[in-house]
């Protein structure tokens, strides 16, 4: 790397800072592994520790791609954590359920001395501003989730609420590509985030923070301050209903999202097959045991209209839908066709309720966001 490329990136990254160490990010050891390439390419690692701000990535990529002679800035974020050996504990937070009483989840092979010995984890903050915060969830991958989510979001807002659409999927941030946007998150001058908009929503997601490649290889600590920080930094406005897209399963943003805020409730996606509803039922259970409560189930990929015979095909059996909510004791909110335009509209970034609204898949989803919407009246 030549000298004077290094110092002028050494002069970019200091002019970043640090405001909970007081430094700026080469002083508190932040950055790592600089290398350049003969044609301006400059990649560097961050590590990024629970309690520093997730925007230090974006400000440190961009006072780099000012530098004259750079062409490209990959930043990969790394867990500050991994890099400290810390002992063995068997002790869970323990959240706060909105009724007052201890979110509690058991831990295999815990005793009884070590939960008394448990740190509660904070209380949930309630944001008027955000609405009704909705969970969308599943227990397993593949089901369509985010689909639904970012479909749900656009039903709301064309029918007049003031929505937004958090991206929780941490480790697969889908979002930015559904709704067909992705550029840089700004601070405005109050240092909250703007989010940025499409379709009639406001929209966050670590997918405008990092590379469209790198892995988010975190842990529970990395991924609850990325979830506060959406919640608490972003720059909202006043919303009706704040759509959250959950990453699958049961893991640490699930607990996150319950930890940092009031959750009115979670909307459970799965597909007819035995193998997706039994996950889901692991998913929506774990909602229940938090203290959040199950709107209802959404069975995506119902059923195949033949292109020959106009007759509906079930192609991934039928009736987990109906079983799951049974089960549960919730409604089943809605049933939506498998159709090839869906996962078109998803690559293209146009909901299908954007790109087709008369299709029969558009008229399901806004059907059950009607439902959602008549469970919760607006704040």
């Amino acid at each position: 790397m030549p000298d004077n490329l290094q110092v002028k990136i050494d002069t970019a990254l200091a002019s970043v800072r640090n405001n909970r160490l007081g430094v700026n990010i080469l002083e508190a050891g932040m950055v790592k592994d600089i290398a350049t390439s003969l044609d301006g390419k400059v990649r560097f690692s961050i590590l990024l520790s629970a309690s520093d701000d997730a925007t230090i990535v974006r400000d440190a990529r961009q006072a780099v791609e000012q530098v004259p002679g750079v062409s490209e800035v990959r930043v990969d974020v790394k867990d500050a954590a991994q890099s400290a050996v810390k002992p063995a504990s068997t002790n869970e937070a323990v959240p706060q359920g909105r009724t007052g009483k201890p979110r509690a989840l058991p831990v295999m092979g815990q005793d009884a001395q070590s939960q008394r010995a448990a740190v509660p984890a904070p209380t949930p903050v309630n944001y008027p501003n955000l609405g009704t915060v909705i969970a969308v969830s599943s227990g397993k991958g593949g089901v369509g989730k985010s689909t639904v989510a970012v479909n749900l979001a656009v039903s709301l807002a064309k029918s007049g609420a003031r929505v937004g659409l958090m991206d929780a999927d941490i480790y697969g941030p889908n979002i930015p590509l559904m709704m067909g946007i992705n550029k840089p998150l700004q601070v405005d001058p109050d240092a909250k985030i703007v989010p940025l908009e499409a379709h009639g929503i406001k929209l966050v997601s670590i997918g405008f923070l990092i590379e469209r490649d790198q892995p988010a290889i975190w842990r529970g600590p990395i991924i609850m301050k990325v979830i506060t920080q959406f919640l608490r930094d972003v720059n909202w406005g006043q919303l009706d209903f704040l759509i959250v897209d959950m990453p699958p399963g049961t893991g640490d943003a699930q607990l996150s999202l319950v930890q940092a805020t009031h959750v009115a409730g979670a909307v459970i996606v799965t597909t007819p097959q035995q193998v997706a509803s039994g996950d889901a039922l692991r998913g929506a259970k774990m909602f229940q045991r938090v203290d959040v409560p199950v709107i209802g189930v959404i069975e995506n990929m119902s059923w195949f209209e033949c292109p020959h015979c106009g007759k509906p095909v079930n192609i991934f059996g039928s009736g987990g839908g109906e079983r799951l909510a049974a089960e549960l004791a919730v409604p089943l909110l809605g049933k939506i066709p498998l159709y090839p335009n869906i996962l078109a509209g998803g690559d293209l970034g146009l909901p299908i309720v954007v790109g087709e609204p008369e299709s029969a898949a558009a008229v399901a989803l806004r059907e059950t966001a009607e439902r959602i919407a008549s469970s919760y009246a607006p704040a």
